[in-house]
């Protein structure tokens, strides 16, 4: 963890060529660093067009300076944000230039997420909406996009907090009954507490579903294209892309090594990878071809075993199935359906024809069957593995409460530990319960500068 009575200052727009570019600085009380910027004090959230001069005392640039006094910034902390024109060789001359001004401030580089992780410190946003400012930066669909909209609105932590209200407020009930036994309440009867922990339970159960929608968003699906020479895994790549992203003649060994591509299905992120053919051979290069094909398998979530409908033989089901995952899924899919009369499918295989696209809409409705797609009027949250495990089990411990509640009164320390336990589950998903390792591990995923 940083000390975070320093100041510290990022490039917060990305690398390359643009019309401006903005370095962003936050720490507590800038005003003295602002002056021996800029030689003059700035009005709070107020646009200043003034230069910025070198040791030298020329002008690096005409930039726009906005200062936001604190509280009332992102972070929390006075924010000074210096937009300059978008050259590299201009920002770099203005990090520089600050960071030799700030020596006398201590002012540092930022790490990668620390103004987020500051305002989530600050009490700003909550570690939900925190990690959707994240989510947001990377949405590779408009539908993601809406969904890390939605968590960083606070949607997602408002629907977290009322839930975890609801628990807290029948715990300290409890509680309140076990300090005062003499009055001898029937405590479960009194107080409705079994139609409280199924209403509980139901709101877990909606929330738990939005969010695996969520994270289906987020993470996607990764395919993997494996099968013989020649039976169509190149082609039905371009197929799926749009677009001629794999080299496809009739000559068997064409692809010799993986070829990777996103795609989008619904807004769902599918990354597909297209491969070489297996099979036996004395060629060195294609020989590693087909090793990284077998990593590929051993990685995917799904794998797409192409088989020309002209050559069923099914020599390679028995070693894919070895060498796949044990939480991946193998779909069959029997390619060039054009060029035979009939073509009988088992369960988990398709039949297609990459060159008419017959059967190709039915394997992308599979696609999103198998990544947990569900289509529906609702905007997900988007959510992350460490919601899901959250909600798990705090709808664990609130299914143990249920069968205390199902016994009688004589349990309820029982029953009112396992509602701490859920309560507390929850409050780690919006950061109320977090341990500081957890916060490294999320903001460091996140670009420097935000």
């Amino acid at each position: 963890m940083s000390d975070y009575r320093l100041p510290i200052i990022a490039i917060a727009t990305a690398n390359g060529r643009g019309a401006i570019s903005v370095v962003r600085i936050s720490g507590p009380r800038l005003g003295p660093f602002i002056m021996a910027l800029v030689k003059r004090p700035l009005i709070d959230r107020h646009a200043h067009y003034l230069p910025i001069f070198g040791t030298d005392g020329a002008a690096i640039d005409q930039v726009i300076a906005i200062y936001f006094q604190a509280p009332h910034s992102f972070t929390g902390e006075d924010v000074l944000e210096i937009q300059c024109h978008g050259g590299q060789a201009v920002v770099r001359q203005i990090v520089q230039h600050c960071l030799l001004i700030g020596q006398a401030f201590n002012l540092q580089l930022a790490r990668p997420g620390e103004f987020t992780e500051r305002a989530f410190l600050n009490n700003k946003i909550d570690l939900i909406q925190a990690e959707a400012v994240s989510d947001l930066i990377d949405a590779s669909s408009e539908s993601a996009a809406r969904a890390a909209m939605a968590s960083l609105s606070g949607e997602f932590s408002g629907q977290i907090n009322n839930l975890a209200e609801s628990i807290l407020r029948l715990r300290l009930l409890v509680e309140a009954t076990l300090d005062f036994p003499e009055e001898e309440i029937d405590f479960l009867e009194k107080y409705q507490a079994r139609t409280k922990l199924n209403l509980i339970d139901e709101q877990l159960a909606s929330i738990l579903s939005r969010c695996k929608q969520g994270l289906v968003l987020r993470d996607g699906l990764h395919v993997v294209l494996a099968g013989a020479p020649n039976a169509g895994k190149s082609s039905l790549l371009n197929t799926l892309a749009g677009d001629d992203v794999s080299i496809v003649t009739d000559i068997a060994g064409t692809t010799r090594d993986k070829i990777t591509h996103l795609i989008q299905l619904d807004g769902i992120p599918i990354t597909i990878t297209d491969t070489a053919g297996l099979r036996d051979t004395h060629d060195q290069i294609e020989s590693i071809g087909i090793e990284r094909t077998w990593q590929a398998i051993e990685k995917a979530d799904v794998v797409l075993h192409l088989v020309d409908a002209l050559h069923p033989e099914r020599l390679l089901d028995a070693e894919i199935d070895k060498r796949r995952s044990r939480s991946s899924t193998v779909l069959t899919v029997i390619n060039k359906l054009d060029l035979v009369d009939s073509v009988d499918t088992g369960l988990h295989e398709l039949a297609i024809s990459v060159k008419t696209g017959q059967g190709v809409d039915g394997l992308k409705s599979q696609l999103l069957k198998l990544a947990g797609w569900q289509p529906s009027q609702e905007t997900p949250w988007m959510a992350r593995q460490r919601h899901i495990d959250a909600l798990l089990k705090a709808a664990a411990h609130v299914a143990i409460a249920t069968e205390h509640a199902a016994l009688d009164d004589r349990v309820l320390d029982l029953f009112a530990e396992e509602l701490r336990l859920a309560h507390e589950a929850l409050g780690s998903i919006t950061g109320k319960v977090t341990a500081d390792d957890l916060l490294g591990e999320i903001f460091s995923h996140f670009c420097i500068g935000k």
